[in-house]
This record gives structure tokens, sequence and C-alpha cells, in this order.
């Protein structure tokens, strides 16, 4: 069985930036870690992407703090894992997933069983997207989350989005016992 990790948006804005949090920062050590498990050949990746006009957008208007706007500080990858990442399939999105990796997904499932490990941020809004797109489009294939690897906008969203996840027959992996 082929296993594949997909990379959610482990970009400035959202480990330090506009969006970041402590719980982004704290991460970064197990991110970097969990890509050096795979093979550069299984690894994907996405980045959040808007223009200038992201305040006109109807996520701007939901959500009104500019982040990752394309050509800024705030899109790009930290040092370690944009190393760690070169060279590997980027999807950039303008919205919470990524319906061309979801196809990715999907066309690699037909050629070899396959599993999927999601890991990144923010848990609650593009993790939680990612998880149920590819589990809804691939009932049968196993999706994973790495709790110890993604953070959300908020501890409580992060539970949450991990509960939500658990219901839809997501494996969640990493989390501290209670």
């Amino acid at each position: 069985m082929r296993r594949v990790l997909i990379v959610i948006d482990m970009q400035k804005d959202f480990i330090d930036g506009a969006l970041g949090s402590k719980e982004a920062e704290t991460i970064v050590p197990a991110v970097i870690e969990k890509i050096r498990t795979y093979d550069r050949a299984d690894i994907f990746a996405t980045l959040d992407t808007h223009g200038p006009d992201y305040m006109q957008t109807q996520e701007g208007r939901f959500l009104p703090v500019e982040h990752c706007i394309t050509g800024t500080r705030g899109h790009e990858m930290p040092g370690e894992i944009a190393k760690l990442l070169q060279g590997v399939p980027l999807y950039e999105k303008s919205g919470f997933g990524s319906v061309e990796l979801m196809l990715k997904m999907m066309e690699l499932s037909r050629q070899e069983e396959l599993a999927i490990e999601i890991i990144g941020l923010c848990t609650d809004v593009c993790v939680v997207t990612h998880a149920l797109m590819m589990k809804a489009a691939m009932p049968s294939v196993p999706v994973s989350v790495d709790a110890s690897c993604c953070a959300g906008i908020t501890p409580k969203g992060h539970r949450e989005a991990l509960d939500t996840m658990r219901a839809c027959q997501i494996i969640i992996t990493g989390e501290e016992s209670a």
C-alpha cells in the first residue's frame, strides 16, 4: 500500500503571521519530522493563495484579515519546511480545499492501493475540509490526520474538528491521552 502525505498550508501567515498562533508555532518541529519520514515522491502540499483583492472576495468579507497574498512573506513556507518540500507538487488554492489535489488522489487510488495522511494548518478549516473531501471522494481509502502535526484557529476549534473527522471515519493519530 502506498502511503502519501498531504501537507496543508504550512505558510508563515498561518504560523506566526497575520493568522498565526502559539499552537501553530509549536507544531512546526513535529511537521518537519513527519515530512522527513516520507519519500519526496509521496508528498503533496497546498498553499493558501490570495490576490490583492482578497478583502473583496466572499472569504475576505467573512474573514477580514489579509493573509497568504501572492508575493508576500506571509504566502511563503518557513525555511526548513520550504526546503523539505522543494520539488514536491504544490497545489495553490484560493478556498479551503483543493479539488485539483482531491482529483490527483483519486487518480492515484485507481492505480494502486492508497492511504492518505494529512497534517498542517488550520485543523478547523483547511485540514478538516481536505480530510472530508478525500473521505467523501474515496470512502474505502484510509484517511488519517496526525493531530500532533495540526493546529486550529483556537484549541477548541482544533478539538471540535478532530471530533468531526473522527465521526466521519477519519483516523486521528498523535493525540495526547486525556
